[in-house]
Parts: C-alpha cells; sequence; structure tokens
C-alpha cells in the first residue's frame, strides 16, 4: 500500500491572498529550474529518439525514467536538487493543468464525421482491438495473481475488481494522436494500411474515452459511483445538444467577422477549465470535462488558431511535466528483483499481443494480408495519454499494487516503443521502389489505363494541371485515373491537421469556420471532381497530404507507388503574375520538386503553366524540343499520346548536335538505378534515339496530317538559345522538352551550371525564362529508370534559391 503524500507548508502571510512563502523569490525559481530541465531533456531525447520515428511522448517518458532509482534517482541529492519537496506540488498542479489542456486539444482534434458515418470496416476492426483484450484481460490478470501467490505473504492487491477495470481498460485503449504522428513519421499515412489504421485509431480512441468515462468511477469510488456516471452523461448531452449550438453559433459569427483576439481567446480556456471543474465534481475526472469541451468547439479555422497560439505552451512545457511525473513511476527494473521474473516477462508479452490478435481477426475477415493485418494490430496497440491518465490514477489512489503497477506500465511502454521499428523493418517505406516498365509512358501499352499522380498546392495549380492532363487524349480503349494529392504542410499537431482534412471541409458546420488549407481543399476537390465528371473515360480521386514540406516527396513516393501510377505531375514553384511574367509561389515547392525528381518510382512532369487553361482546345499547338536522352524519349511519348487529342497539332523538332556540340561530356557518371544495369554511352543514347525516332516518324507523322516532324543542326552552345528564340516565334501553346539525363553532352552540361531553375534542365529553363519572352507554358519530364535527376556539379550554382538560403534536398535510402 502506498502511503499518501503530505507537504508541510509554513504560512508567512496568513491575511493575505498568498499565505505561503515569498512566491518570487522562493517558488517560482524552483518551478523555472524544473521546467526548463524536463523541456530540455525532453528535447535532448526526442532527437536521439528521432531515426527510429518513435513518438515524442516516449521522450517525455524518458525524462521521468532518468530520474528513477537505477539511474539519476540513486543520488538522492541531484535528485532533491532537480525536484526539491517544496517544488513538488507546483509541478503537480501544473502537470495537471497540462494533461486538462493535452485532453481538450485530443477532443477539438477529432472529426466527429468520419467517426459517426465510419465505414463497416474500420469500425469492425476497433470494436474487435477493444472485444478481445476485454475477454481475455481477466485471465490474464488472474495469471499475473497466480505468479505473485506467494502463500501468506500478499504482494498484489487483496481487491481485484477495481484493479481489474482499471487492467482491462488500459489493455483496449488506442493513442490516436501518437499513431497518426507515428504514421506521419514512417511515411504509410496515406497508403491503404495508413488509412485503415488512422481511422480505426480515431474509432477506438472515442471508446476509449467513453469507456474511461462509463468505468473509471466504478474504479475510484465502487458501486456508489453509479450517480457520477449517470451525472456525467447528463452533462455530457446537455454539452452537445444544449451548450454546443449557442457556441458554434457565436464562434462562427466572430470568426466570420476576425474578431478573435489574445483577450477573447481567453474565455475559450476559461472555458475549459470550467468543465474540467464540473467532472471532476461530479465524480468522473476533469479530463473527461476537458475532453468534451474540446469536442464541442466548431473545428477549422477558429480550432486552428487556438491550437497555433497556446500549442506550444500546452503540449510543449505543461504536458511534458505530466509524461515525465509518469516516467518517474517507470519502474521497470524491480520486475527482475523477483524469483518469477521471467513468468512476469511472458506475462508482459502476453498483454502485449492480445489487442494484436483480436485485430488480425477482424482484418483477416475483412481479406487483408497476414502481413498488413498483423502490422495493423500493431498499429492499433500502440497507446497514448488516456492509458498513462488511467495508470496514474491507479497509482494515486492506490488501486493496483507495485507489481501489478510495474507489469502493466511495462506493458503499455513496450507496446508504444517497439511499433515504429517493426512497421519500419517490415516495410521499409524509404526502400528504393521495384523496376516496372509500366511506370513510364514510353512503354505503357497504347491500350493501357494511364495512372497519373497530379499534385498541387491550390486551386489555380489544379485548374491549370487539369487542363494540362485533359490533353492526354482519355478514351475507352485507353482510359485516365487521376489522383490529386493536395499538399498540405504540417506546421502543428499531426494528428489534428490530419483530422481535419480527412473528410471534405463542407461536412462541417458555418463555411467561414475553414482554415485557409481546407478553403483551398475544397476549391481543388471540386475542380478535380468537376473535371472527372465531364469525361467518362477518366476517373478522379482527390487525397489530401499532411506532412512536413521537407519529407512530403516521400508521401509522394509511396501514394505514387501504391497506386501503381506511370506519371508524376508536380507544379513549378513560380506562377503567371498579372503582368504575364512568372513570379515565385514558393521557394520551398521547388525544394519539393528536386526531392520528388531525384528518386521517384515513376516518370515525372514539371508543369510550368502560363494560364493553359484559358485557351481552347480547337487548334492548340504543341511543340516538342527532341535533343536526346531517356527524358527526351519520355517527352515524346506524352507528346506522342496527346497528338491522338481532336483538334491538337502536334510539331517535333528534333536538335542534331554537331562540331563542339556534338563533345562528350566524359566527367559525368551516372550510376543506373532503374531498366538498365549500366550507364549507357553515347552511342548507345544515341542508337535508342534513332530508334525510337524513327518508330515515331513512321507510324505516327505518316499517317497523321496533324503530326510534323523536322530537324535544325546545332554546332556550338550559342546557337541553342537563337534557335528556340526562332521556334518560338512561331508561336504555340505548350512546349513538351526532356529534363536531360543521360545526354552526355559537354556543351549541355556546361549550360546547365548557369541555369536558373535547373531542375528543368537547358531546353525547359530557356523557354520558362522572363528574359525568353515566351508566353508558352511548358512540361518538363523526367523518364524513370535512370536514377533521377543529377545532383552533380551542375547544381552547384542552382542550389540557392531566391532567397539565398540552400534548397533542402532529402535522399532517400
Amino acid at each position: 500500500m502506498v502511503l499518501p503524500a503530505c507537504y508541510d507548508i509554513n504560512l508567512s502571510n496568513p491575511s493575505r491572498i498568498w499565505q505561503t512563502d515569498n512566491v518570487l523569490k522562493n517558488e517560482l525559481p524552483i518551478l523555472a529550474f524544473q521546467i526548463g530541465f524536463v523541456v530540455l531533456i525532453s528535447r535532448i531525447f526526442f532527437f536521439i529518439y528521432r531515426p527510429l520515428h518513435l513518438p515524442r511522448i516516449l521522450s517525455q517518458l524518458s525524462v521521468g525514467f532518468l530520474l528513477t532509482p537505477p539511474l539519476i534517482g540513486r543520488y538522492t541529492e541531484v535528485f532533491t536538487f532537480i525536484f526539491p519537496v517544496a517544488g513538488v506540488l507546483n509541478v503537480e498542479v501544473l502537470s495537471h493543468i497540462g494533461i486538462i489542456y493535452y485532453a481538450f486539444l485530443s477532443g477539438l482534434e477529432m472529426n466527429l464525421s468520419v467517426i459517426l458515418h465510419v465505414k463497416k470496416k474500420a469500425g469492425s476492426i476497433a470494436i474487435a482491438g477493444i472485444v478481445f483484450p476485454m475477454v481475455m484481460g481477466p485471465l490474464l490478470y488472474k495469471l499475473h495473481r497466480t505468479s505473485y501467490d506467494k502463500g501468506d505473504e500478499i504482494l498484489v492487491e487483496e481487491s481485484s475488481l477495481n484493479a481489474y477495470v482499471l487492467w482491462t481498460l488500459v489493455l483496449t485503449v488506442t493513442g490516436f494522436p501518437v499513431i497518426a504522428h507515428s504514421l506521419s513519421e514512417l511515411k504509410l499515412l496515406y497508403t491503404g494500411l495508413g488509412e485503415a489504421a488512422l481511422t480505426a485509431s480515431m474509432v477506438s480512441d472515442t471508446y476509449a474515452w467513453l469507456l474511461f468515462t462509463l468505468f473509471v468511477p466504478f474504479s475510484i469510488n465502487g458501486i456508489g459511483a453509479i450517480y457520477s456516471v449517470l451525472s456525467t452523461i447528463i452533462f455530457v448531452i446537455i454539452c452537445i445538444f444544449v451548450v454546443r449550438p449557442i457556441i458554434v453559433n457565436v464562434i462562427d459569427r466572430k470568426t466570420e467577422r476576425d474578431e478573435w483576439d489574445d483577450n477573447k481567446l481567453i474565455f475559450v480556456v476559461m472555458g475549459l477549465l470550467v468543465c474540467s471543474q464540473i467532472t471532476d465534481i461530479l465524480g468522473t475526472h476533469a479530463v473527461v470535462g476537458a475532453f468534451v469541451y474540446g469536442l464541442i468547439l466548431p473545428h477549422g479555422k477558429f480550432a486552428d488558431k487556438v491550437v497555433s497560439i497556446s500549442d506550444d505552451f500546452g503540449t510543449g512545457i505543461l504536458a511534458p511535466l505530466f509524461f515525465s511525473g509518469t516516467g518517474m513511476r517507470l519502474m521497470v527494473s524491480t520486475i527482475f528483483y523477483q524469483d518469477n521474473w521471467f513468468a512476469t516477462l511472458i506475462i508482459i508479452l502476453l498483454l502485449c499481443s492480445i489487442k494484436i490478435l483480436g485485430t488480425m481477426f477482424a482484418a483477416f475477415f475483412f481479406g487483408m494480408r497476414t502481413r498488413d493485418s498483423f502490422a495493423l494490430g500493431l498499429i492499433l496497440n500502440t497507446k497514448g495519454a488516456i492509458a498513462l491518465i488511467m495508470l496514474n490514477i491507479a497509482w494515486d489512489r492506490s488501486i493496483l499494487s507495485v507489481p501489478t503497477y510495474v507489469v502493466l506500465s511495462s506493458s503499455v511502454l513496450l507496446m508504444t516503443i517497439v511499433v515504429s521499428p517493426i512497421i519500419n523493418a517490415i516495410y521499409k517505406p524509404r526502400k528504393r521502389f521495384e523496376q516496372n516498365k509500366l511506370k513510364t509512358i514510353q512503354k505503357l501499352r497504347n491500350d493501357a489505363e494511364l495512372r497519373i499522380l497530379a499534385c498541387v498546392h491550390n486551386t489555380r495549380q489544379a485548374t491549370g494541371i487539369t487542363s494540362l492532363i485533359e490533353l492526354f487524349n482519355a478514351t475507352r480503349l485507353s482510359p485516365l485515373h487521376v489522383f490529386a494529392l493536395h499538399l498540405v504542410e504540417l506546421t502543428g499537431r499531426a494528428a489534428a491537421l490530419v483530422a481535419a482534412h480527412m473528410e471534405k471541409p463542407s461536412g462541417q458546420p458555418g463555411a467561414q469556420n475553414l482554415t485557409q488549407s481546407q478553403v483551398e481543399q475544397e476549391g481543388i476537390n471540386s475542380t478535380f471532381e468537376a473535371f472527372g465528371e465531364a469525361y467518362d473515360a477518366i476517373r478522379v480521386h482527390t487525397l489530401n497530404v499532411v506532412s512536413a514540406f521537407e519529407t512530403i516527396h516521400e508521401d509522394i513516393y509511396n501514394s505514387a507507388n501504391e497506386k501503381r501510377t506511370s506519371l508524376i505531375i508536380i507544379p513549378f514553384h513560380k506562377q503567371l503574375s498579372s503582368e504575364g511574367a512568372l513570379e515565385t509561389t514558393s521557394v520551398v515547392y521547388r525544394d519539393i520538386n528536386m526531392n520528388v525528381m531525384q528518386s521517384a518510382p515513376c516518370s515525372v512532369g514539371i508543369f510550368v503553366d502560363r494560364d493553359i487553361g484559358s485557351l481552347s482546345k480547337e487548334n492548340f499547338c504543341i511543340r516538342m524540343i527532341f535533343v536526346g536522352g531517356p527524358d527526351d524519349r519520355e517527352a515524346i511519348a506524352v507528346a506522342w499520346r496527346m497528338a491522338g487529342h481532336p483538334g491538337i497539332n502536334l510539331s517535333v523538332v528534333r536538335m542534331l548536335l554537331f562540331d563542339d556540340a556534338a563533345a562528350v561530356d566524359t566527367s559525368i557518371h551516372v550510376e543506373a538505378q532503374g531498366i538498365l544495369s549500366a550507364v549507357m554511352d553515347n552511342e548507345k543514347q544515341k542508337e535508342l534515339d534513332d530508334e525510337y525516332v524513327n518508330s515515331f516518324r513512321l507510324t505516327a507523322v505518316n499517317n497523321d496530317d496533324s503530326i510534323t516532324y523536322s530537324e535544325i543542326d546545332v554546332h556550338s552552345g550559342e546557337d541553342i538559345p537563337k534557335i528556340l528564340n526562332e521556334i518560338d516565334s512561331y508561336g504555340c501553346d505548350l512546349y513538351i522538352v526532356g529534363q536531360g539525363n543521360c545526354r552526355n553532352s559537354q556543351v549541355l552540361s556546361d549550360m546547365l551550371e548557369w541555369c536558373d531553375c535547373s531542375e528543368l534542365g537547358v531546353i525547359g529553363d530557356i523557354l520558362a525564362s522572363n528574359n525568353s519572352g515566351s508566353r508558352s507554358s511548358v512540361l518538363v519530364v523526367q523518364q524513370y529508370g535512370y536514377g533521377g535527376m543529377v545532383l552533380g556539379k551542375q547544381f552547384n550554382n542552382a542550389n540557392s534559391n531566391e532567397e539565398g538560403r540552400k534548397t533542402l534536398v532529402v535522399k532517400s535510402e
């Protein structure tokens, strides 16, 4: 039995409001030091764990675990210096405020529409992951008590009912915020497995809060808790059906008028504390009121504002105090002090496996593969804040004995630690993708479905890219399947942003309450849906990718690989201004484009849009500039496919290199990563170029009057800009060019060093330059199978963007 702690407080000013010692002199410095210590050490652990993709909550638990007796805690002087007895009470108060705010954010990030309209598969998997632990929990608890049975010596709790309730509840819960963060780190969030796990975890987390509300009071107050539960249910009903409509109406009106400021947001925090106090008085727990309050507040723009203003303080400073305090109670080493430590380890492993088995059973029923069902069970076994809150209640109320607490807390810790490393080992998300000839346009059969992954940041880009995709001549014989990715930057809590983008924002109350990204999402959805409805041979699916821009290219890789696309279309980082010049939208977009081109699992096209959507598709002129190399062959394949569209005229111009322009660049050594196993020499490339161009001329030019072919001789590097200017003088609506990989030309390599946008290649950079005077859109194509865009000497001048900042290029392992 753990005795309650008593604090001896001296009253220095009994007639005043502060009845303790001088707060500014004695209390505040200690509290500031403790907060600084916890935050600093948790950040250090976070960077240590980051390569393993472990959730942030583990770094915060590690701070407390570091202070346990086997480690720093064995040195009493050091421990009391960091956490003196005089400062424990203040830390406890702040830590509980932190966990209340954490629960509030958990409710705020829940998407009720997704939960209420959950599909049968996700709901069944979530329920199976709850029911199976509830059935097996008593058996494992009985086994645990038997292993500690020493005759007359009582090592575990005398009353097993309350302990069984909390034991079982801890095994059933799932941490949705932790899962969202882990899937985002593993780049599995937008795969089929990630979508199933995310929806099931949100449903499971909602059930966990419901079970917490219904059963935790009984584990604390026994049968008398029936009144607490009933009164709490009445409180929740009043909040949802009475308070919520009033709050939503007021908040939506103020949001529409943009009247929110820090003073008005104080009332939001006051409401949080009021609801927490009410459920605490009712006998449930303060976190229940905080969660319900977050659940009834309107999502979207208002929630985004609340999170952006207070997230750093609430979850970055206050919540770590609570989790570090929980970590101090993780006496894992005491397991090995017992004679039956081996049996205890077996019980811990069994506790970790029962939710996995339940999930696998339900997943098998829906036809999932063994590997996917095991991974899904492992992911849903991840624990979060609610499990730790239950453990803290069990410890503070002495519901669990020390052996039971150690076994249960160790299993929770193990469940959360092993998920990311095992999933990463099973799926290897960052491993290079399997080679497949269908991942290029050139090798795709004419009667095969063309799958395109279109990436956009805003509605304007969506309009331009849909106009481009329209040119691909979708027919019943050769249909198009377009996957539109709306790329959203992850700037705050992963779970909050992911939940906000799990469904179309139109389902949320108050259109004026949408965030900027949700407004763009709605416009993008409308643009692509209208595009799909206009053509029978085109299918369109819109997806939202919420990730850090530094690694969002990996989400694009995984989406393209899972959807088996042949082409990724990404927007150029500049857009057309009202004056007719290309102006930078965001330099970060350029970093994303360069990262995508470096290791994409299929062919890639960068689209420079000069208002192509305003042009009529009748008498639409496309000009393809062919120099040589795999990228140019892929570009001519794209142009060839577009040429079948009624009303399009295609002109292919081949530049033949002679004299100085034909000199081979022997310094380029590109390691082949695709279809070919070694670097093709210059003669082999020419042979392939001639073979493909001759096939194009024989099949297309001779049989279609709308397709023309011509050749121009190039003798030096100075001829190239002049020829391009001459070609542009004839006018066209769209240029299609290759990026230039494997051309092996010394002249072009030298010119690439001075390009402003090297990701476009020499020809593309000249055509997209404002100095060229061209008013035509440009599609720059890179063929899959040749190792991607090479970041060699040609990028020495190109790696600095307009703001003087180095571009971030993240290379796949």
